[in-house]
């Protein structure tokens, strides 16, 4: 693998055309430079995709069902992983109210 960078080079703008640059922005009215304000509200896109986070978090495992109980749930159509937690949560208030 190459390690020359197949980037081209970021050339910064000298002093003087960054006041240029900066006075053009300025005299704009459609590009105002953004408050302090603003830039304390921006957030990194990262934080925005997905799913927002829940406040329950659920544990990953790998478990083992029989083939009727699986092929019964995806038969309930999308969301059928979700329904399927409901009933064990259900199982779970019921079962450890006797104890």
């Amino acid at each position: 693998m190459s390690k020359i960078s197949k980037r081209p080079a970021v050339l910064m703008p000298t002093a003087e055309e960054d006041k240029a640059i900066t006075a053009a922005a300025r005299s704009d009215p459609d590009a105002q430079p953004l408050t302090p304000k603003q830039l304390k509200a921006m957030v990194p896109i990262r934080a925005l995709r997905g799913r927002p986070k829940s406040e329950s978090k659920k544990l990953l495992v790998s478990v083992r069902y029989s083939p009727e109980v699986v092929e019964y749930f995806k038969s309930t159509g999308e969301g059928w992983q979700s329904r399927m937690d409901s009933v064990l949560r259900q199982y779970v208030a019921r079962h450890s109210r006797r104890a």
